[in-house]
């Protein structure tokens, strides 16, 4: 082999490995920021791997919240209709949070509590993310119009 050829080949050698490391610390770098959605019923259910870090979505239970006096700390619950989670969030939640409404939270599971690192309310009356609403089994229609509440009048 000429001193040409071997500098070509080592050449072909050193890009091919440093596109394997490259492609594999993008690999790394995207599961570990990979967050999957569960709702309250599948985390009881046992269908998030401990210490896993995982998006929860559902509504915020009624009359559920609570903030500790003169801190940021605040716990609800997050429901989705079979399942009902504690939830603990340390940083100012969003303005459109509050009770009755959806909410998607991303954390950790710590001793039976979800350790939220960010919260996210939805921004209007009629949006919900997709891939909540088919978990929760609710209709993902913006422009379905709710059927009219019974009356007691004649």
């Amino acid at each position: 082999m000429s001193p040409v050829q071997r500098r070509r080949l080592m050449f072909v050698i050193l890009a091919v490995v440093a596109a394997a490391v490259a492609l594999s610390l993008t690999a790394m770098a995207l599961q570990r920021n990979v967050a999957y959605l569960y709702t309250p019923a599948e985390v009881l259910a046992g269908k998030v791997a401990p210490d896993a870090r995982f998006r929860l979505g559902g509504m915020v239970a009624k009359d559920s919240f609570r903030r500790e006096p003169g801190a940021l700390n605040a716990h609800f619950q997050v429901t989705d209709g079979d399942g009902e989670l504690p939830v603990s969030y340390d940083r100012i939640l969003p303005d459109l949070f509050r009770e009755g409404q959806a909410v998607v939270a991303t954390g950790r599971m710590v001793d039976g509590v979800f350790v939220a690192e960010d919260v996210l309310a939805k921004h209007d009356e009629t949006y919900m993310p997709k891939e909540l609403a088919d978990k929760m089994g609710l209709a993902h229609d913006k422009h379905q119009v709710p059927a009219p509440a019974a009356t007691d009048a004649p």
